[in-house]
């Protein structure tokens, strides 16, 4: 009588250890003849209460750790996600791709467009970037002869905090010799139906309410297609820049003075067609100016073999043939510095002159996907906001 009354002096959220036989009730119930027990750990701050859990959705995120106690939705979704990373792994595996890991501290920001994070490192006395992407330093491993490599890790990009957007976010990189954006294309599709199987076991889902179907083949069309197709607008390299921007103008679309044909095309895409494309699609042939990295089409030298793959209006992956001629490279890193100089803070400030070098030994003719874990995991999981998916997002300080 006097254990149970101390039995009962506890709140929720004590851990209790027991001792005592497990049983069932005659409805079935699993429980326990208790013999004995003792506090393990006490809780100083009483839970919310279960009904009702956490409703404010910043105290959420910042105690995420009481927010998994309570809510099975953010629970089931961290273990969704960790599925879908073991999913990507052994379908890596079983085709032997290697895993590996490239330096998050680099002297030069590269493989993509962002703002990088900026650290000093005191020994050498020179300023060191958080990576933005592993793509150069990956394609440097194509060119040591390793031909199939993937890195399933982190990225840092300093942009702003938003429902698609996280700081510090989760990539896939994965480059195979002797393949092309076809061969990647392939790859992506067949990569993410697995993880889906695996991770939730269907590939027909529904997104904010809204079927969304993985199954049979998916679309696939040029960005200036697409742009026809969903966007109503006509355009093509053939025109002038002064026609291009006449009709961006009429659809409320600002460009800025130095873009070229190819940059006002994408800003086309992005402004009117990306939002419209809900079930999965590969849109491919982009414009080279804005593809430092990828291979020219031989029969267009305007565009580039790259596709993205779009679902619920998001990038879920971006993929190309390599660009693997040094003198282009060289060509494009450096407008790519000119756009830098002319306040692009996204662009490069410096060209990677190592990795040009590295092309002069010869990388053959190679593919190259990236996919976002985190926004593949929101459309896996019916959630809007990246910030669902990840364990632990970044908050603005408390204040007080």
């Amino acid at each position: 009588e006097e254990n149970y009354k101390k039995f009962l002096d506890y709140d929720i959220g004590d851990i209790v250890g027991i001792t005592g036989t497990v049983f069932k009730t005659r409805r079935g119930e699993l429980s326990i003849d208790v013999k004995d027990f003792t506090l393990l750990t006490k809780s100083l701050r009483p839970l919310p209460e279960k009904w009702h859990g956490l409703k404010d959705v910043e105290t959420r995120y910042r105690q995420r750790y009481v927010d998994l106690i309570i809510n099975p939705h953010a629970r089931q979704t961290l273990l969704t996600r960790v599925k879908v990373v073991k999913a990507i792994r052994k379908w890596l595996d079983n085709r032997n791709f290697l895993e590996v890991e490239t330096p998050m501290l680099q002297a030069i920001p590269g493989g993509a467009t962002a703002r990088p994070f900026i650290t000093h490192h005191e020994a050498l006395d020179i300023d060191l970037y958080m990576r933005i992407a592993p793509e150069l330093y990956l394609k440097r491993l194509i060119v040591g002869d390793l031909e199939r490599v993937y890195e399933l890790n982190r990225n840092f990009r300093n942009e702003g905090l938003s429902v698609r957007h996280n700081p510090e976010f989760t990539m896939l990189e994965v480059y195979q010799a002797y393949a092309d954006y076809i061969d990647m294309m392939n790859l992506c599709e067949s990569l993410i139906k697995y993880a889906a199987e695996e991770a939730v076991g269907t590939l027909k889902l529904t997104y904010q309410e809204q079927p969304v179907d993985l199954s049979g083949e998916w679309q696939r069309l040029t960005m200036i297609e697409s742009i026809e197709k969903y966007g109503g607008v006509k355009v093509s390299f053939d025109q002038s820049l002064d026609e291009l921007r006449k009709i961006a103008s009429e659809h409320g679309i600002r460009l800025e003075e130095h873009y070229g044909k190819g940059r006002i095309i994408n800003e086309f895409f992005e402004k009117l067609v990306e939002g419209k494309l809900w079930q999965p699609t590969f849109v491919t042939d982009y414009p080279t100016e804005i593809s430092p990295l990828a291979k020219k089409k031989p029969d267009n030298p305007d565009v580039t073999e790259r596709f993205e793959l779009i679902i619920i209006g998001l990038e879920v992956g971006t993929a190309f043939s390599e660009l693997t001629d040094p003198v282009d490279q060289l060509t494009r890193f450096e407008a790519q510095v000119k756009l830098h100089e002319y306040g692009d803070e996204e662009a490069p400030k410096a060209v990677d002159y190592d990795y040009v070098r590295a092309l002069e030994y010869g990388m053959p003719p190679t593919g190259g996907l990236g996919i976002g874990i985190d926004r593949l995991v929101m459309l896996l999981t019916d959630n809007y906001s990246i910030r669902e998916v990840i364990s632990f997002p970044h908050m603005r300080p408390e204040k007080g």
